[in-house]
Order: structure tokens, then sequence, then C-alpha cells
């Protein structure tokens, strides 16, 4: 996309228009005289044209006395006038023009022989075609040539242009994605109110494919910003692009993306989130490094490198954006603050690495999810629920298919017997935790997803009070999961890449969608409308849609 400017004078002659349309007159002059732009702009210039030629003056005076025209054209026009108002017996028009008009006045100033003829026309009893059209000329001859050079010095614009082009710019924008379709727009903050979910619906139609080139180059990470306006991607080779969710195409209306400037990390980028306004980006890399973008400008606001001894698999920032919570290979959970740079906490206890984290809405709890199963196979540390003042562990739940959700989370010493009997009796593996994520119609309640057949909807106490199954054996265990806009669909994407969609009341499996044939690697939801995306190993992103 080409960069070229908009001039300055461009802009205030739509103005400018817009005035003369509206007829404001005494604005229009005063911003003509403030900024020396003139408006030489027609709506017809036919119609102007045939105004000259059949000495319709009052409409010609009108579209040229605020023009920026050539003083010797001027005069033409000028003396033309006079000279019929003269012949129609306009005596006192005539002599107003020709003492009060500006262009009459520098006529005197700059040819006094020609100002002195006139003057003697004027005052004249009878009108003198001699004294008047010399040489031959005529009437007609003399408007034909003043109609053409006239004609030089105007352009056609058609009218309204302002609205026009503001128009036309929310569709391009609603294009690009950058506005919802069919959504208020208030122009003089250049804000759009936030969009209101849609009703939920199934979304199982791919209606548009990403492929990134190369064998490297396919997404890890894939997420949404909250307001529904971006969608960022983080691929294998260290790239963050942001993405229009209509069409499927990179956002050229970034700057930086028009001129291949992308947002980058030395290493794979692992993980990606948004801040709650959607202005700020964090990436974690697969060599233990941080970074803050701004998306507008796709600046790094802050890095931290390194944020942990292994790769970043998990991040995302706290309610006012001032810090960034962090999981990693290394085992750990952190919180860094963006201003200082520094580790703020840390908290221990996962014995595998940490998939997911999550701040509770108030800010008091921290949600972390692991891969753990080394010590207690039926008690894995599934995910831990911290307190983030204090740093220590409140609950630690092992979701497992079969749970009983009637009941809480129960004591440590009838936990570890039940956690005995389960190894004895049943010898149930341990399920990593791929992901943790947030229901926003119930605070209290997070989706938890396990690399099994099963879904959880789990409380902030490590209750268990939902569960989502699918009857496949091998081969389908669940990577990722989502929610809908509305919080009554849980959507889960298998190994292989077929999209399960349960209804979060009954509990039932109501869609099954085949994506593609190739290896799923993640899965996210649009927050305002039935739209999920899944991306692949094989270099792919699909969007799907109700």
């Amino acid at each position: 996309m080409s960069d070229n400017a908009i001039e300055s004078d461009d802009v205030i002659r739509l103005i400018l228009q817009f005035l003369r349309e509206n007829n404001l007159e005494r604005t229009l002059g005063a911003l003509q005289k403030e900024s020396s732009v003139t408006f030489n702009t027609v709506d017809n210039k036919d119609n102007l044209l045939q105004d000259i030629n059949h000495g319709r003056w009052d409409a010609v005076l009108r579209q040229v006395q605020n023009m920026k025209i050539p003083p010797m054209k001027l005069y033409d026009l000028y003396e033309q006038i006079i000279i019929e108002m003269v012949e129609m017996n306009e005596q006192n028009t005539a002599k107003v023009l020709l003492r009060r008009s500006q262009p009459i006045e520098s006529l005197r100033e700059n040819q006094v022989d020609r100002y002195a003829k006139l003057e003697e026309l004027v005052a004249r009893p009878k009108f003198d075609a001699k004294l008047a059209y010399p040489d031959g000329a005529t009437k007609e001859s003399r408007r034909k040539i003043i109609a053409e050079g006239l004609a030089d010095e105007i352009t056609v614009v058609p009218p309204s242009r302002l609205l026009a082009l503001l128009g036309q710019c929310l569709k391009w924008q609603q294009h690009q994605g950058i506005l919802a379709p069919d959504n208020a727009y208030d122009l003089f903050r250049g804000t759009v109110p936030e969009q209101k979910a849609e009703d939920d619906a199934v979304a199982s139609q791919v209606y548009s494919t990403i492929k990134f080139p190369g064998k490297k180059a396919y997404a890890e990470t894939a997420v949404f910003s909250p307001n529904g306006q971006y969608l960022a991607t983080g691929t294998m080779d260290g790239f963050i692009e942001i993405w229009n969710y209509i069409t499927g195409k990179l956002r050229k209306d970034l700057k930086y993306q028009a001129e291949d400037s992308l947002m980058a990390m030395d290493n794979s980028v692992i993980c990606l989130n948004f801040s709650g306004d959607s202005q700020l980006l964090v990436s974690g890399s697969n060599d233990g490094k941080i970074a803050v973008w701004k998306v507008q400008t796709g600046t790094c606001q802050r890095r931290l490198s390194p944020a942990h001894s292994q790769g970043v698999t998990s991040v995302c920032f706290n309610k006012d954006g001032s810090q960034v919570l962090s999981g990693s290979y290394d085992q750990t959970v952190k919180i860094h603050g963006l201003r200082s740079g520094k580790t703020l906490k840390e908290f221990r206890g996962h014995s595998s690495f940490v998939n997911s984290v999550l701040f509770s809405t108030d800010n008091t709890r921290v949600l972390s999810a692991s891969s753990d199963g080394t010590v207690k196979v039926s008690q894995i540390l599934l995910p831990l629920v911290w307190d983030a003042k204090t740093t220590s562990c409140l609950h630690t739940i092992t979701p497992q298919s079969g749970a009983d959700i009637s009941k809480g989370p129960s004591s440590s010493a009838s936990s570890a017997s039940s956690s005995a009997a389960a190894v004895a009796t049943s010898a149930l593996a341990n399920q990593t935790v791929q992901a943790i994520v947030p229901l926003s119609k119930n605070i209290d309640q997070v989706l938890v997803c396990t690399k099994s057949n099963t879904l959880y909807i789990m409380t902030m106490r490590g209750q268990i009070v939902k569960t989502f199954t699918h009857q496949k054996k091998t081969g389908s265990d669940f990577v990722s999961a989502t929610v809908s806009p509305q919080c009554e669909l849980v959507y889960g994407i298998g190994e292989d890449s077929v999209l399960y969609c349960f209804q979060i009341t009954t509990g039932k499996l109501i869609s099954e969608t085949k994506i593609c044939d190739y290896e799923a690697v993640g899965l996210t939801g649009h927050p305002r409308t039935n739209v999920v995306v899944s991306h692949d190993d094989h270099g792919h992103v699909y969007f799907l849609k109700a």
C-alpha cells in the first residue's frame, strides 16, 4: 500500500465546499482569509459556462467570488458585467461594480486607460456600443472568451465530497476489519461503541484461510483482542502479525505492516495476549523472553530478557495493564512489573511445564495449568490456584474423566487417601492441562482444557461443576478450547483437527466439524461474533463462522 501524503490544502478545500453548500458564507470567507486557500471548484462546469454565455451574471458571481482567479481574467469578467449593466440601463448597478468591486479597484491601479474607458461608458446618458465593443467585438464573442478563460481555472467536484469521503473511509475501515459492519461510529471522537455480542450460533463453516510460507512458518499461537478488532498470530519463525478476521488478510491499515516491518522476536513466539483496552500486546518466546508491544505503532514498549530460564508458554496482563503474568517450561509462574521491568513475584510448585496462566477478575488470584504428572498420578497439580498476595497455594485440583462434580475440593488427608485408591483401582493416567479460559458471563468459573476427550468448567475454588466429553478414543484428545460470545457454547479442538461444540446448559455435543487433515495446534474465539479461529502445524489458520 502506498503511503501518499494528503495535502492540507485539499482538506481545507473539502471543508470550504461543505461550508458553501450549507450557505455558511461568513465562515467560508473567514476560513479562506485565514488559510489563504481558495475553492476553485464547481458542481457542474457546463452549467457555469452556460451562465456566462447567456449573461446570467448573478449566478456567475456567486460561484466565482471566492475563487482564486488570475487578475486579467477577473478584469475581463467584471468589465463585461459592467458593460452589460449599462446596456440594460442598470446604471446604479454598473456604478456600484465600478467603484466598489475589488477587481475593478485593481484595474484602476494597474490599467488606468482601460478603467477610464469604463468610467466614460458608465457616465454617458446613452449606451455607446462602439465604445463598449471596439475592433468588431460583440457581446457574444466577449462572453465566449471569458467562459473559455474561466474554464481553465476551475475543476469539477461532485457535491458533498467531505461527507462522501468520510463515508468511504468508514466503509474501507469496515472492509479492513477495523470497524464492525453496520456498527455505529462516533465521528467526532473517532471511536466506535463496543459492539454488542451476537446471539450464540455454532461456528462450523470455514470462510477464509491463511497459509504461512515455509516449513517453519506456522502459527504457534493466535488470540483475539478484547474489542474484537485484532487477531494476532505468533509464528515459529518469530513474527507477530495482526489480521483482519473478516477477510483473513494482513491489516495493512497498520503502517508498520504495510511497510513489511513486522513485530518480531529472536525465537519462536509461543504465546500472545492483549491488554484489557486492546492497545498493548504481550508476547512470549521459546528462549524465555517477553516483549510488550503497542499495537497501533508496532513499537516495543518493554522487553523482559530473560523473563524465564526456558520458553514462555503463556502470558496475560492484569486489569490495568501494569503487570504481566507468565508461565514457562521452567515450571514457574511469575508476575512482572512493566514499569520497573522486574519480577515482582514468583510461584513454584509445579513439577512440569506450565501451559496456561490467568489472573482472576479481581486480580487477587493467579491460576496456572501444567503438564505435571511426576509425583502423584491421580493428584497432579492441575491447575494450581494461588493467592497473589501471599504466593500460597489455596487449592490443587485434578481434572479427570469421571470426576465427581457434585462435591467441591476435598481436604488434603482425604484427597491423599482417595488418590491412593484411584491409583490402585483405576490407574488413571495424568491428563496434561492445555489451557484455562475465563468465562465472561460467570467470573467465578473457568473452562479447563485437558489433553483428553473431556473439557471441564471449574470454579475459582477448584470445584468441577460441568464436564464435556466426546466418545472418540486415541488421536482425538483436546489441544485447545474456547467459548462463544454469550458463553452458551463451548468449543474444543482435537489433535485430529475436529472442532467439537457443546451446549453449556446440557453438556451435550451438538456439532462436529472436520477442519483439515493436519494436526491442530490451537483455537481462539472472537469475543463479540460467532467466529472461531484454528491453526495447524502445517502453516494454516482457519476462520470459521456460523
